[in-house]
């Protein structure tokens, strides 16, 4: 029995993640910012729960010279894998302390308040750091009327903000923010400007500035909701059946007593729950793909189970040890988060360290 073999009869789940999607994912973003600007990565949350240290060295050999992590402790362990001082990895919640931890690792800090920045200069006279002012999100960064105070010797090498609505191509905040942020770049015209995270580069040339920021695209999330999702699948979930059962006796299945069962039913109970983040919000609404047939989550999710209603299939041709798809190129994390009412960035960095992870493509 090979080592992979073994690691998957230890686990309920196999997580399957194509970092070539990934590259390419990244490829169709750089394209979107055109010729004359850069496109980074946000790989924060350890690439948004699927590997940093297997998928940002796959970004930085095609090209991808910019990097965004929210921690310092991200950072310091993006730079492990990522020694190339001329990879330039933003901490998005700059410097905890007085950030000689950033610069014995050379992070850039993005700096939110004007105390940061001060203590920045204090410490770290002359090196480089990003500077975050808030547009109209009224969460991290320098607000407007500051940022547009300080003083020339200031001079950030970036300057961005953060979209707030992004994904609601009406939503009068977007124009609101992109005018605000074209003000706040003008205060600084040497400095690399960036706005736009996955939905805002599509939202317009105006919304592009020099760099753009993709993040859940990356990983196969739609940034034009309601349209074709233009991003290559990524991520693919296989639970292991655990039981197979046909139902006796009128009753009811799981925590709760919330869903009736009766006689001639036939349930496939698997190995995997909201503890390996399949939210309990799944129940009764969630659904899987086995042997080519669509079976729906029945009962209430619990932490290690969920049951599937398989009694459209034929008698005996599920059994343990099978595999029920619950997310793959046809059942994205989008359709999944609508299942579970919520959003695909919840999904994946919910993922939990209980599959078996296989990373392809790389």
């Amino acid at each position: 029995m090979t080592v992979i073999e073994q690691e998957r009869i230890r686990t309920g789940g196999l997580l399957t993640i194509d970092v070539s999607a990934v590259v390419r994912n990244w490829d169709t973003m750089r394209r979107r910012m055109g010729n004359g600007r850069d496109c980074g990565a946000v790989v924060k949350a350890d690439c948004y729960g699927l590997g940093a240290t297997q998928i940002a060295p796959a970004l930085a050999r095609r090209g991808c010279r910019v990097f965004f992590v929210a921690m310092p402790g991200e950072g310091i362990a993006l730079r492990r894998v990522l020694p190339d001082p001329d990879v330039a990895i933003h901490v998005l919640t700059g410097p905890l302390d007085d950030g000689a931890e950033l610069t014995a690792h050379h992070l850039t800090p993005v700096l939110n308040t004007p105390e940061q920045l001060a203590a920045w200069q204090t410490h770290a006279p002359g090196r480089p750091f990003t500077l975050h002012v808030d547009t109209g999100m009224n969460r991290l960064g320098v607000p407007l009327s500051a940022f547009m105070a300080l003083p020339d010797s200031c001079s950030p090498a970036v300057i961005m903000s953060h979209l707030a609505c992004a994904d609601e191509p009406g939503h009068p905040l977007n124009a609101l923010q992109q005018q605000r942020f074209a003000t706040a770049r003008a205060r600084f015209p040497g400095a690399v400007a960036s706005l736009s995270n996955s939905a805002g580069m599509f939202r317009g040339d105006d919304f592009l500035f020099d760099l753009g920021r993709p993040g859940i695209a990356l990983y196969g999330g739609n940034p034009v909701p309601g349209q074709s999702n233009p991003m290559h699948p990524v991520v693919r979930l296989d639970l292991r059946v655990l039981q197979v059962r046909e139902i006796d006796t009128a009753g009811t299945v799981g925590y709760g007593a919330t869903r009736p069962v009766s006689p001639g039913m036939r349930l496939a109970i698997v190995a995997a729950g909201y503890a390996d983040g399949l939210l309990r919000t799944l129940g009764d609404q969630g659904s899987g793909m086995i042997h080519g047939a669509r079976v729906p989550i029945l009962g209430r999710v619990s932490m290690d189970l969920i049951t599937f209603d398989i009694s459209a299939l034929p008698a005996g041709s599920v059994c343990p040890g099978d595999y029920v798809t619950v997310l793959d190129a046809h059942h994205g994390i989008d359709s999944l988060a609508a299942e579970a009412g919520t959003l695909g960035y919840e999904i994946l960095t919910g993922l939990s360290g209980r599959y078996t992870r296989t990373w392809t493509g790389s």
